[in-house]
């Protein structure tokens, strides 16, 4: 599994909007360029996370995106899910694919299956608030 650049950009942004949380609409222009991203790129990245209701976007001249919620209430999975769909790591165990028929069968299907879990588990045992409380011990340069 190797997630997309789309997918590490929107962590970072994420975790850049938790950095300056006050409340106020951040302009993607700013975020841009703190995190050296195209404002075209981002731009369609936050208006995923926007459909997604991770942030809340208002346009016009005090216009930008904020967080919907807390970063301490962002999960890294719920992030990394919008932008790049099921994380699995094989497809038989994929939640939006045709079930493999050999399942039953596949004695490599529990390794999968464990896999799986202990990417998710990972991915959701971080929050927005952890990449804030540790920042010298998490790197999101992603």
């Amino acid at each position: 599994m190797i997630v997309s650049t789309k997918g590490r950009y929107a962590l970072r942004v994420m975790i850049d909007m938790a950095e300056h949380n006050t409340g106020e609409f951040i302009r993607l222009k700013d975020m841009a360029e703190r995190q050296d991203i195209s404002r075209k790129y981002l731009e369609s990245i936050m208006t995923g996370l926007s459909k997604h209701e991770l942030v809340e976007s208002a346009m016009g001249k005090d216009g930008g995106y904020r967080l919907n919620r807390k970063p301490e209430e962002y999960k890294v999975g719920e992030i990394l899910r919008v932008t790049e769909g099921d994380l699995s790591p094989v497809a038989c165990i994929a939640k939006d694919e045709k079930k493999c028929e050999m399942t039953s069968l596949c004695n490599a299907y529990p390794f999968w299956h464990g896999l799986a879990t202990q990417i998710n588990e990972y991915i959701d045992s971080y929050t927005l608030q952890d990449f804030l409380d540790n920042k010298d011990k998490i790197n999101s340069c992603g």
